[in-house]
């Protein structure tokens, strides 16, 4: 995941950094986020615990931050895609691809993190990213109006799906190229808004 500082970083800072996040994730896969300290983190991580504490405050500031991490790099690929074609299919489409080649590039973190009970602060943080995404393009949803179905309604069943979808792609070990799923997923909601 990629730091959004806007001075430039020391890049020792960012490899620990990274170290530190690797070797966290590392130890989810084997147990609970309770069960985590700081010494056994540094451990992992080949650093002492006053590096740990120069970077972050306890293991929690440090899902925190990681979370919104995530968050500000969702946020960026959503609203980069370039609006250059002129069907809007296919800037929704790009935009979801480029959210499943990002999910797909960090599969081992998003395969921890989204797929566990042991950090829920993420997927509700995507959850609540993927809803405002969403609510955006939902505004104007003429349509749902038509059909006496509330925006937020739509909003939930649309987030939650998409979530649902990526977690058992991941658990699955990505079966599917995130082209074929951006493309099938978009087909589907497509085809679900055309039903109602």
């Amino acid at each position: 995941m990629k730091d959004h500082s806007k001075t430039r970083i020391d890049p020792r800072v960012i490899r620990t950094r990274q170290l530190i996040k690797d070797a966290l994730i590392d130890l989810l896969q084997e147990m609970e986020v309770s069960k985590i300290s700081v010494n056994r983190l540094a451990e992992r991580a080949t650093i002492n615990r006053v590096t740990f504490y120069l970077h972050y405050r306890d293991i929690q500031d440090m899902l925190e931050k990681m979370a919104q991490e995530m968050v500000e790099d969702i946020e960026e690929i959503m609203s980069s895609t370039e609006s250059s074609p002129d069907d809007s299919k296919e800037i929704e489409e790009l935009k979801l691809l480029d959210l499943l080649e990002y999910i797909a590039d960090n599969a081992k973190f998003y395969k921890v993190v989204l797929g566990s009970r042991r950090t829920p602060i993420f997927t509700e943080r995507l959850l609540n990213t993927l809803s405002d995404i969403i609510t955006k393009r939902t505004e104007n949803a003429s349509f749902l109006a038509t059909k006496d179905i509330p925006v937020d309604i739509a909003i939930w069943y649309s987030s939650s799906a998409l979530i649902g979808t990526i977690v058992k792609w991941l658990h699955r070990d990505m079966p599917y190229t995130p082209q074929f799923l951006a493309k099938k997923l978009y087909m589907l909601f497509k085809l679900r808004m055309d039903e109602i």
